[in-house]
């Protein structure tokens, strides 16, 4: 919990006590507001096995307060947000490396990853709600049409709507019924871009990168939409994003069978000083560490020692 926070935290504690529910609701949509305005102690800590510790029991304190107050858009965002990226950074990642060894194991790490996720996306949903009456129903149907309503402030929402619903199909890629769901996470994303397409330092174009690389059917990746997002988004992060490099390496490199060229990327990742970049030091560890790990299974990606870029695949951050 972020420490310039911890004042109102205390209140709402005691408050929650009083039998006024006016008085209750207030101080609940008061620490709502804390937690939905801006970053956290989270993005900056350096201890990444302290923050997954930490996460659970502010995720079941947001869940608390949701209770109170369910229509709290920052408290519902907070949600998605965490949620989402609880899941990702301490559930799918490690289930990713579990499957090597236990392929059981990693499989049921993954089930819980994608409940995980559609928990989040049940709140980011609510949340969008809000902002578009009738979304939820009308992105089952014409998925372009429904973002249309939403304005540059629902931007975070629609970044972490499409991100629980994007990375919930990547941990269960032979899921029909959420395939079929694709559309929704490029609409949520293409409407963001439209709205802000610098927000959070490229942040859209870096999951846009992840989109395309991971659509299924086996297609090969659209290189020149794929490096488009990216040397966009390496102009608006300034190279800070360790996460970047992971996501083209990723999307592209192994794809393409360009291992000089992920060898590369993942370099340039894992050499960016955490300590620097405070505000995305937990994300650049998160991303660092999965570097390392791709970096370890080079033999199992790339079929041959060394591959030949083609012209304009190679990046150049």
């Amino acid at each position: 919990m972020p420490d310039r926070r911890l004042l109102a935290l205390v209140v709402l504690l005691a408050t929650l006590l009083w039998p006024a529910c006016s008085v209750r609701r207030f101080a609940v949509n008061r620490i709502g507001d804390a937690l939905a305005s801006g970053g956290s102690t989270y993005e900056r800590d350096e201890d990444l096995e302290l923050v997954g510790d930490a996460l659970p029991f502010g995720l079941k304190l947001i869940e608390s307060l949701l209770a109170e107050s369910p229509r709290h858009k920052g408290l519902l965002l907070a949600a998605c947000r965490g949620f989402t990226f609880y899941s990702y950074a301490y559930v799918h990642q490690q289930a990713d490396r579990v499957a090597q060894e236990d392929l059981e194991r990693g499989n049921a790490m993954r089930a819980r990853a994608r409940r995980l996720y559609a928990r989040a996306r049940r709140y980011g949903l609510d949340a969008l709600e809000l902002s578009c009456p009738g979304i939820r129903n009308r992105l089952d149907t014409d998925p372009k049409a429904a973002v249309a309503a939403a304005r540059k402030k629902d931007v975070p929402l629609l970044y972490w709507n499409a991100a629980a619903l994007g990375l919930a199909i990547s941990a269960t890629r032979h899921d029909a019924e959420l395939l079929a769901r694709l559309p929704e996470v490029e609409a949520l994303l293409g409407r963001a871009l439209e709205l802000d397409e610098g927000w959070q330092d490229g942040a859209l174009h870096e999951m846009r990168i992840v989109y395309e690389g991971a659509r299924p059917g086996g297609a090969p990746p659209d290189v020149s939409v794929i490096k488009k997002h990216f040397e966009r988004a390496l102009e608006l992060s300034g190279g800070k994003r360790a996460s970047l490099y992971v996501a083209y390496a990723e999307a592209m490199s192994i794809r393409t069978q360009n291992r000089a060229e992920f060898q590369t990327l993942l370099g340039k990742a894992t050499s960016i000083d955490p300590d620097r970049y405070e505000e995305v030091q937990v994300s650049n560890l998160i991303a660092q560490q999965r570097a390392r790990w791709l970096l370890g299974r080079m033999d199992e990606l790339f079929l041959e020692e060394a591959s030949t870029p083609e012209a304009g695949e190679k990046a150049e951050p």
